[in-house]
């Protein structure tokens, strides 16, 4: 898992460059300034779940499965909002502010930066729903609890990277 995230941290490094070196050089079409909104809710709502995966895999780890249960839902329902926020920028970004991908420099480097995010975002839920499944059918149990304690570094990794996504592009790109 530290190798993934190592080679993940490249990339975005590499993306959040691109994204710095490109604000402003757009001559045409929508800026940053004018059409981005910080999604504060919805940060709150992934960085929640970081909360949530931790303390679901110790109530694992203690036995205590139904705590685990409730604990690991409640880390899908809030990435799962998180990436419904992220939709519903994209769709008004897209349909009322006309910034698309092809628009212009800051265009083409936000999708790529923050579509990378959501991409590793929606990668997690799809791992944290398969746990699900296995928790319903009755496979899992306290021995499986540091195997999801490397799940949870990933979903962790997730948080901290939208932690510096959020201040590139929301706050030092605007």
């Amino acid at each position: 898992m530290w190798c993934l995230i190592a080679a993940e941290s490249a990339i975005f490094t590499i993306f959040l460059v691109a994204y710095l070196f490109y604000i402003g050089k757009s001559q045409t079409g929508p800026q940053p300034a004018n059409v981005l909104h910080a999604p504060i809710f919805y940060t709150v709502c992934l960085l929640a779940s970081s909360l949530t995966v931790h303390v679901a895999v110790r109530r694992l780890a203690a036995g205590e499965g139904a705590a685990f249960g409730r604990w690991w839902l409640a880390t899908i329902l809030l990435g799962g909002t998180f990436l419904f926020g992220t939709a519903r920028e994209w769709k008004h970004l897209i349909a009322v502010d006309g910034l698309t991908i092809g628009a212009n420099l800051f265009g083409t480097t936000y999708y790529s930066l923050v579509g990378l995010h959501g991409f590793h975002v929606t990668m997690g839920l799809i791992a944290l729903t398969i746990v699900a499944t296995f928790y319903f059918a009755g496979r899992l149990g306290r021995e499986h609890s540091e195997r999801l304690a490397v799940l949870s570094m990933y979903w962790h990794f997730v948080d901290g990277v939208w932690v510096v996504v959020f201040t590139v592009v929301y706050v030092i790109g605007v």
